[in-house]
């Protein structure tokens, strides 16, 4: 049969790892050390247990800690292997193991602003065609290693948000309190053959994500002292 008439139809779930401990507020990006809390392992085996009679026949994940972890509940349940790929990595970012965000200051400090140049490329990171890049290779490999049958990729927010807002033809660069991609959500690529032909969206794990990092969620400000 040739590869234009290949009606197999293969399912591809790339999955956001669950919570990581940190307490301090670190962007940890690539740095090694960062492990699920209690609660990202239980967002791990409730995914798990979503998946327990789904046709897994391959899991691949980031090779970064939080994902390996996530990745292993699901592994464990299907009896498979995970394959590391570094191709689903978290993306690339100037400002890991510092504290950077919404209101902390950030901004406003001079050593940051030559990072901060260019929001569509980013300047401050890896570049968001090479996230897309590197991810539609990882999911097209799922895609042959589970021909057939379903494949969980875990990976990060924002390269799965490129890959996801590149297959849905959206423009990259982006507000990232608008990302769609909760804590141990599942953006799940449908191919026949090997074109996809659908994207969905699931959080099998939403009651147990904080309500303020839901996809979509509002940022809370800080009550204002009595008085001021």
């Amino acid at each position: 049969m040739s590869a234009g008439h290949d009606k197999t139809v293969t399912v591809v779930h790339v999955m956001r790892h669950g919570e990581v401990e940190n307490p301090g507020g670190i962007l940890y990006g690539r740095l090694p050390g960062y492990h699920l809390s209690e609660l990202g392992r239980q967002m791990a085996d409730r995914v798990a247990e979503q998946l327990a009679d789904r046709d897994v026949t391959h899991v691949a994940a980031s090779p970064l800690e939080r994902a390996q972890e996530t990745a292993t509940p699901i592994a464990k349940t299907h009896g498979l292997v995970i394959a590391s790929d570094e191709r689903l990595i978290e993306a690339g970012n100037v400002f890991q193991g510092k504290t950077f965000g919404v209101g902390d200051g950030a901004l406003r400090r001079p050593s940051n602003w030559r990072h901060l140049l260019n929001p569509f490329r980013p300047s401050w990171g890896e570049s968001y065609v090479h996230q897309v890049v590197r991810m539609r290779a990882a999911l097209d490999a799922a895609r042959d290693a589970a021909r057939g049958h379903e494949a969980v990729c875990v990976s990060h927010q924002l390269p799965i948000w490129m890959l996801r807002s590149f297959v849905e033809r959206r423009r990259l660069w982006h507000d990232p309190r608008r990302r769609q991609c909760t804590l141990a959500s599942l953006t799940s690529f449908t191919f026949i053959g090997d074109t996809i032909v659908s994207v969905g969206y699931t959080e099998p794990a939403r009651d147990l994500v904080p309500a303020h990092l839901l996809a979509g969620a509002k940022r809370i400000k800080p009550a204002k002292p009595r008085g001021a």
